[in-house]
C-alpha cells in the first residue's frame, strides 16, 4: 500500500470508530491521551479490533495538555477509594496511559504523575537499542541512572532540522549541511529560529564541538560570542510559527521539528530538510501509566510489533525507535534521514542542574535583547 491510498482510506474510518466511549465495562476499559494527528487511525482500530478491550482515545492539541490531564488523573486516583474498602458497586476507574514527550518525564516523575513499567511485560524491551532503554530509566528525581525504574515506553521519535529553500540555495550554489552553515554570511537575516534557549544555545554548543547537555556554559569562552554573531543572522524567533518566513520567502532557513518541518515539505515544493551533519536534538514520544495494568501492556507491546512500527515509520512524519539501529534512519515516505554516524552524535536533552539552568536563562536573556 502506498502513502497516498493509506491516507485516503482515513476518510472510511468515523470520528465514532476511533472515539469510541468507554460505555459499559469501565473495569477494563483502557483511556488513552495522545496528540492530534500522531497516529494512523486504521492502527488504533486494528487494535480496538484484534484486542477486544473498550477503547477511548482523547486527543490534545498539546503536550502541556496532556501533562495537565495527568496531573487531573492523579488527583482522582488520590480521592478514589482503595480496592479493600470501595463498595461492591462503586465503579473502577478505567486504565489510564498517556504519550507524553520524554523532554517531561523528570515533571511527570517528580510529581508521581505516572507509574514505572516492568520490562517483564513488555515483549520487545530487549530488543530496543541500548539508547533507548537509557532514555526511560530514571531516578526518583527524573535523572538518568541505570539503576532506576522504567518510566516509559518509547514509541516514535524526531528530530531538529534545517529547513531550507531550495531556489534560494540553488541561486547560492550551495546547501547546508551542518549547523555551522547557520552562521554563513550569505544568510545574514535570513534565519527563522526557535524560541527556546536548549535548542539553539544546544546547536551553536554542538557547532563548537560540545554536547547538548554541557553542565557549565561559562567553560565555553567562544560560547557568548558565537550566539550573538547567530542572532545576528536572524530574521525571527518563534516556537509555533517559525517556519511561516521560511514559507514566504522572507527567510531563506528555519531551525525546527521534524514533527512540523516534514509536512510543511510534502505542502511546499520549493522546501527541503537536512539533518545536521555533527548530530542534533533528538526528542521522543512515550507511553506512560498513570497505574499499572495488564491492557496497557497490551497497547504498548501493540506498538511494538514489526507491522505496526514499519507503518508508523513509513505513513506518518515520525520514526519507531525500533527502527533505529538499521542501516539508514528514515521515514521512507518523507525525509527524515540520518546515517548512523548522524545518529550516534546526536542527543536527548537531559535535565539541567539549577546552576545551568541560571547559565541558560542569563545567557538567552542577554542574546535576545538583541533582538
Amino acid at each position: 500500500m502506498d502513502r497516498r491510498s493509506f491516507l485516503q482510506t482515513l476518510g472510511a474510518v468515523t470520528l465514532s470508530q476511533l472515539l469510541g466511549a468507554c460505555q459499559q465495562n469501565n473495569r477494563t476499559a483502557l483511556q488513552v491521551n495522545l496528540l492530534q494527528k500522531t497516529l494512523p487511525p486504521q492502527l488504533v482500530d486494528k487494535f480496538r479490533s484484534n484486542s477486544n478491550i473498550p477503547l477511548q482515545i482523547s486527543l490534545k492539541s498539546s503536550t502541556q495538555e496532556i501533562f495537565t490531564q495527568l496531573q487531573r488523573w492523579h488527583r482522582e486516583d488520590q480521592k478514589q477509594p482503595s480496592e479493600k474498602s470501595a463498595p461492591e458497586d462503586q465503579p473502577k476507574l478505567p486504565s489510564r496511559l498517556a504519550s507524553l514527550g520524554d523532554y517531561w518525564l523528570p515533571q511527570a516523575i517528580q510529581q508521581n504523575l505516572i507509574q514505572p513499567l516492568s520490562a517483564d511485560a513488555l515483549s520487545r524491551w530487549s530488543d530496543l537499542p541500548p539508547r533507548w532503554q537509557q532514555l526511560v530509566r530514571r531516578d526518583l528525581q527524573g535523572n538518568p541512572s541505570d539503576e532506576g525504574k522504567i518510566w516509559g515506553a518509547p514509541y516514535r521519535w524526531g528530530a531538529t532540522l534545517i529547513a531550507y529553500r531550495t531556489d534560494k540555495f540553488k541561486d547560492l550554489g550551495w546547501k547546508p549541511k551542518d549547523w555551522s552553515d547557520l552562521w554563513r554570511s550569505e544568510l545574514k537575516g535570513r534565519i527563522s529560529l526557535l524560541d527556546q534557549p536548549r535548542e539553539i544555545i544546544g546547536l551553536t554548543l554542538k557547532k563548537l564541538g560540545q554536547s547538548y547537555n554541557l553542565d557549565d556554559l561559562d567553560s565555553i569562552s567562544e560560547l557568548s560570542q558565537a550566539l550573538k554573531a547567530l542572532n545576528d543572522q536572524t530574521l525571527f524567533y518563534a516556537s509555533n510559527q517559525y517556519l511561516e518566513p521560511l514559507i514566504l520567502g522572507d527567510a531563506w532557513a528555519a531551525v525546527g521539528w521534524s514533527s512540523d518541518i516534514l509536512p510543511a515539505l510534502a505542502r511546499e515544493p520549493e522546501l527541503d530538510a537536512v539533518f545536521p551533519a555533527s548530530g542534533s536534538a533528538l526528542w521522543a514520544d512515550l507511553w506512560v501509566q498513570a497505574q499499572p495494568n495488564k491492557a496497557i501492556n497490551q497497547w504498548i507491546n501493540y506498538w511494538w510489533e514489526d507491522t505496526v512500527a514499519n507503518n508508523l515509520s513509513e505513513f506518518t512524519d515520525t520514526v519507531s525507535p525500533l527502527l533505529s539501529a538499521q542501516l539508514s534512519v528514515k521515514s521512507r515516505s518523507h525525509r527524515l534521514v540520518a546515517t548512523p554516524e548522524q545518529f550516534e552524535k546526536s542527543e536527548f536533552l537531559l535535565p539541567l542542574s539549577t546552576l545551568t539552568l541560571q547559565q541558560y536563562k542569563r545567557l538567552w536573556q542577554a542574546i535576545r535583547i538583541q533582538a
